[in-house]
């Protein structure tokens, strides 16, 4: 049975990287405005909100907690993220950010494999050098000059690769006990810097910042679902999605034009995702 749990883990890894994609352009747009930590902060209370009558309605999931320093170190490595993620992006052309990106799959896959001692088959192995390929083709050379969102983008590989680590070793923990934890600790990591540099908000970019926080809050439920669902490694291929996703709001919004060689790094990488959430013909056959 476990074919048709990746493929409905597939789906929810899908919903969330659309809605950290619309969040991510969003932060693009005010991120030079606004600091990073005060963002974080701010889409960490609103989430906190949005969950509170959930909180309190299965607070008895809180009684008796195991692997208390494991939550703890998943808040510190996805404050890490999520800071220099929102960084990052403010600073560096959407299409680089997203290409760096397409590291933390092969980094993830190599890290299940050996820490999480999850078997990833060999067309997976192979799809994701194709889909790591296709990337390189589409995104090419950038020509960009040198930015400190660069070294904050290798930094959101390594972090967000062990927090995803992290989270599948909580698998087994209440969905609303690990959004509590990530939500919370969020605020509680970034309060501080966010107060040092707080920066006063125009009334008109509220909305935007409020959109960050729901979109952020609904992705993080659906990235734990598909993560209990799901293999670490089945998930990162098809993170490799999320090239044409980025690269057609890019088009649409900041008016980014692609490329002729991203037709075929998107047909490569297209096409190595399909390959991974297919089912064999005999599995096919027994279910």
């Amino acid at each position: 049975m476990t074919p048709p749990r990746n493929l409905s883990g597939g789906a929810w890894q899908l919903a969330d990287m659309s809605l950290n994609i619309w969040a991510l352009v969003i932060v693009k747009s005010v991120g030079l405005d606004v600091p990073a930590a005060q963002l974080v902060f701010l889409r960490a209370l609103t989430g906190l909100v949005l969950i509170l009558p959930w909180i309190w309605v299965a607070r008895d999931r809180f009684r008796g907690l195991d692997d208390l320093p494991l939550h703890v170190l998943r808040v510190g490595l996805s404050a890490v993220t999520l800071t220099a993620s929102f960084f990052a992006v403010a600073r560096l052309p959407l299409a680089l950010f997203s290409a760096i990106q397409f590291t933390r799959p092969v980094v993830t896959m190599i890290l299940a494999t050996f820490i999480l001692r999850e078997l990833i088959p060999r067309r997976r192995w192979l799809a994701a050098a194709a889909a790591l390929a296709g990337a390189a083709i589409a995104i090419g050379p950038t020509g960009a000059e040198w930015s400190w969102g660069l070294p904050a983008a290798g930094l959101v590989v390594l972090s967000g690769t062990g927090a995803i680590i992290v989270t599948r070793r909580l698998s087994a923990a209440p969905r609303v006990v690990m959004m509590t934890f990530y939500t919370a600790g969020l605020a509680v990591c970034t309060a501080p810097f966010a107060i040092a540099g707080w920066v006063s908000v125009p009334a008109a970019i509220w909305p935007a910042l409020l959109a960050i926080g729901i979109f952020a809050q609904t992705a993080q439920f659906c990235f734990l679902a598909a993560h209990s669902r799901a293999e670490a490694g089945f998930l990162s291929v098809l993170g490799y999605l999320s090239l044409p996703l980025t690269t057609s709001i890019g088009f649409l919004i900041f008016g980014e034009v692609p490329e002729p060689r991203f037709y075929l790094g998107a047909a490569l990488i297209l096409g190595s995702a399909l390959a991974v959430a297919a089912r064999p013909r005999t599995l096919r056959q027994r279910v």
